[in-house]
């Protein structure tokens, strides 16, 4: 129907209306591409009929410290209803993912669409905080968001600490990561690899520490 690539999460929501409308689902969960966490979405849903919310957005506090303009900060009052909602730079950061009813997300998707909107946080979460019932559900596990090559970094860097890496990898459910058929990798007399994160085909003769290193990296004598 038209040319452009999506221009928000609204837009992309717009985009792919005719899916929505043939689904028969009552409940709609929208994720973004770019967290990396695990959650029960189960319980999510179910927190959001308990409260009978028209939105429920899943939120995370912020470490004492980290940069907040990145998200869309949110304040709640007692009983978890969201009485603020700034887009971007209160309490918490909204972690992208949301609920909504199918039927309420198409008609408030269509207004925004007419209007020429497309950013489901400024067109609808703040336009209609006041109108709709928006509550926050809150996350207390591990979260983090990879849009900036600085936080891909971070989050890179934060699998090297073990209680991160036995969350994820050893405690039910378990994260799986894509397999090649590659040896597995090959520490040749002389090297030394502390707290690392080493993928199958690489060959380590040098020092590596404190790294993730890819699939079939080579890391030659005297290397550090």
């Amino acid at each position: 129907d038209n040319s452009f690539w999506y221009r928000g999460t609204a837009d992309a929501i717009a985009q792919n209306l005719d899916f929505l409308k043939k689904c028969h689902e009552p409940y709609v969960i929208i994720a973004s591409g770019d967290g990396v966490y695990k959650l029960d979405y189960n319980k999510v849903l179910e927190y959001h009929i308990e409260k009978k919310a028209d939105i429920t957005v899943v939120c995370k506090d912020l470490p004492r410290g980290e940069d907040a303009t990145r998200f869309g900060v949110i304040k709640m009052n007692e009983d978890s209803r969201i009485e603020e909602f700034e887009e971007k730079p209160m309490v918490s950061n909204s972690t992208g993912i949301y609920v909504i009813r199918r039927r309420q997300l198409i008609e408030l998707i269509e207004r925004c669409a007419l209007e020429d909107r497309h950013d489901f946080v400024k067109d609808i979460l703040i336009r209609y905080k006041n109108l709709k019932r928006i509550y926050g559900y809150k996350i207390k596990d591990y979260w983090s968001n990879i849009a900036s090559v600085d936080s891909y970094y971070k989050t890179n860097m934060d699998f090297l600490k073990p209680e991160v890496r036995d969350y994820f990898f050893h405690q039910y459910p378990n994260i799986y990561s894509k397999v090649d058929d590659n040896p597995p990798a090959k520490y040749n007399p002389g090297c030394e690899v502390k707290n690392s994160l080493v993928s199958n085909g690489c060959i380590i003769n040098g020092y590596v520490e404190n790294s993730v290193l890819f699939k079939k990296v080579f890391v030659g004598e005297n290397c550090v």
